[in-house]
């Protein structure tokens, strides 16, 4: 019936798949009890309900269900729901979440450590981290292992290694990978100096959301350099 309730989550049918997950979740599976929390949280299938979100992330949590423990994580890094702000908890799950393969949480996890958020500030221990979930696909973590590899951060600085890394991001879409390589391009750092890709890629983030780019542009445009 879990995988019934996961179609049916899937297809946006909300009100079956609640309907599916609250026996099952009633009954302690805790991936249903995962999913109900999270239905509760973002009013799908049902009004939301804040509370019955931390019950429902509480009881899966105690059998270390991956998402739960992230999602968890989520609110006590916000102090939402009815938990309070405490960045030291909120590691401690994404950490537990990430050594359970959750890319995301792999993602939070370094982030706390390159920031000393919640733990002892450690920049190798973030690039690992940042490493296994680009690794799983994550697109902001691979524009990140490569801002430490650019600034030689926990690991060794290593202009190519960045390259890839905001290559990566930026095929993936992501506006402040586009950004990063558009600055390796410009700086001609790995790669050589190409300052019509530089500005291809500064167009392609500002399209995306990137504040700074979108100045750059606006600032370009103002000047007479560039029609976009």
């Amino acid at each position: 019936m879990i995988q019934q309730a996961h179609d049916a989550y899937n297809a946006q049918d909300y009100q079956k798949a609640f309907e599916l997950y609250t026996p099952l979740a009633e009954n302690g599976n805790a991936d249903a009890q995962s999913s109900l929390g999270y239905m509760y949280q973002q009013g799908q299938g049902c009004d939301r309900n804040d509370a019955k979100a931390l019950e429902c992330y509480e009881k899966a949590v105690k059998q270390k269900q991956p998402y739960a423990l992230f999602n968890l994580g989520i609110l006590y890094a916000n102090g939402v729901a009815g938990v309070s702000h405490d960045q030291f908890k909120a590691h401690e799950l994404y950490l537990d979440a990430a050594t359970r393969e959750v890319p995301p949480a792999m993602y939070e996890t370094a982030l706390m450590l390159e920031r000393g958020l919640g733990c002892l500030q450690n920049y190798s221990e973030a690039a690992f981290w940042y490493e296994e979930a680009a690794k799983r696909g994550h697109m902001e973590s691979f524009n990140n292992l490569g801002v430490l590899h650019k600034e030689g951060h926990g690991v060794p600085l290593d202009y190519q290694r960045s390259l890839i890394c905001f290559s990566r991001a930026a095929e993936g879409e992501l506006a402040e990978g586009q950004y990063n390589l558009g600055l390796m391009y410009d700086q001609g750092l790995g790669v050589e100096e190409d300052h019509d890709k530089a500005l291809d890629l500064c167009r392609k983030a500002a399209y995306n959301g990137h504040e700074k780019a979108k100045t750059i542009i606006r600032s370009l445009q103002e000047d007479g350099k560039i029609v976009f």
